[in-house]
């Protein structure tokens, strides 16, 4: 659902860029919060958010390489709103998604430069809240376990596809550039992404049912997921005996050793190798025919004022290496490049992020520890 240059006019693609703006800022904020495990009590994984979020966003630029046909001559990929939100958070996620978008358009020419904050809001915004307000209204309804997150993101991602269509639409309601009737344009993105949708579900229930599978302390939407535990007293009292005194109780900390950290090296390694399957081996047998937006531009004119990406002529445009004949080893080297660099790019935005979140947190500690109390001012 790559928009590019010249699907939307000018007013309306600066609109979506400041808009876009704002909300990265706000992301910005809210995974400095996400990445700490802040408002999350001593939930186990919160702390190793950080190296695993670049991960996520090299996992998404990977996984849209692999276009599944959808209908008669069309194709659709992964979004990864909804994937993002649920394993990282929903502010993380947007600015996972914002990251591929903005290597896909620079290195790849793959959705327009002009384009970028109406593909941001489009496919990272959008997709983002929609799932994840669905995802965590589901997850309050369903019974607690850790098939409900499986359940719960089927359905999320389901329905994140088909509201980006309706977003577009009201995107071209509002600046498309070419003069074609709305309720075509509406019917048509509606119908081919809901049948995008189900295999955007399927991918996103599929990688989070993994995750939970092998290390659900890793999984945001997840936490909480296990009930503390509760001491109670024994019920086996002797008939007229008088109940024990009650004792004073022990901090948690004491009475109950705090597990051990476990690496999440494992993970990591098995989503960077899985990436790097899907980028330089799987996207050779990817479907070739457009993906719905395309598919729905090409049919109804929506194209007709479509400019050429200012990127067109760059080294890694179209997914394939300049001056490689060999169609295999150009896309798959191109997939490979892509994911080392979105991973480099992802990982050192969300570094800088926690480092900042840990620093300002060190900042307040140390400020306060300088104040006198009641006790000894």
């Amino acid at each position: 659902m790559h928009v590019p240059d010249g699907f939307i006019n000018a007013p309306v693609s600066v609109a979506t860029g400041a808009l876009a703006a704002v909300a990265v800022a706000v992301s910005l904020r809210g995974a400095r919060r996400e990445l700490a495990g802040a408002g999350q009590g001593n939930g186990a994984g919160a702390e190793r958010t950080a190296p695993l979020a670049g991960l996520v966003a090299a996992f998404i630029f990977a996984v849209q390489m692999l276009n599944f046909p959808v209908a008669a001559g069309t194709s659709g990929h992964l979004l990864g709103g909804a994937l993002a939100a649920i394993l990282v958070g929903p502010y993380t996620g947007v600015l996972c998604v914002s990251v591929v978008l903005l290597m896909q358009g620079v290195l790849f020419a793959d959705g327009g430069l002009t384009a970028l904050g109406v593909n941001i809001t489009d496919m990272a915004i959008v997709t983002t809240v929609v799932a994840y307000a669905l995802f965590r209204g589901l997850v309050k309804v369903l019974p607690r376990r850790r098939s409900s997150i499986t359940v719960a993101s089927f359905v999320s991602a389901l329905i994140s596809v088909p509201a980006a269509a309706v977003a577009f639409t009201g995107l071209y309601a509002l600046g498309g550039t070419a003069d074609v009737p709305i309720g075509k344009v509406f019917t048509a993105m509606a119908g081919v992404h809901v049948l995008i949708g189900i295999g955007e579900a399927v991918i996103t229930a599929l990688t989070v049912g993994a995750v939970i599978a092998v290390r659900p302390d890793l999984v945001y939407g997840a936490r909480g997921l296990t009930k503390p535990l509760e001491l109670r007293t024994s019920p086996l009292t002797a008939p007229g005996a008088e109940p024990a005194p009650a004792a004073t109780p022990a901090p948690i900390a004491a009475a109950v050793p705090a597990a051990p950290r476990r690496s999440a090296r494992r993970v990591w390694l098995a989503g960077f190798a899985a990436a790097l399957v899907c980028a330089g081996g799987l996207s050779y047998y990817a479907s070739a025919s457009p993906d719905g937006l395309e598919k729905v531009a090409h049919d109804h004119g929506i194209d007709a004022k479509a400019e050429d990406h200012a990127t067109k002529d760059s080294p890694l445009a179209d997914y394939s290496v300049k001056d490689i004949a060999d169609p295999r080893l150009s896309g798959g080297l191109a997939g490979v490049i892509g994911v080392g660099a979105t991973l480099a790019v992802g990982t050192g935005v969300f570094v800088v992020i926690r480092r900042r979140r840990s620093a300002g947190t060190a900042g307040q500690t140390g400020a306060g520890a300088g104040r006198p109390t009641p006790e000894n001012a």
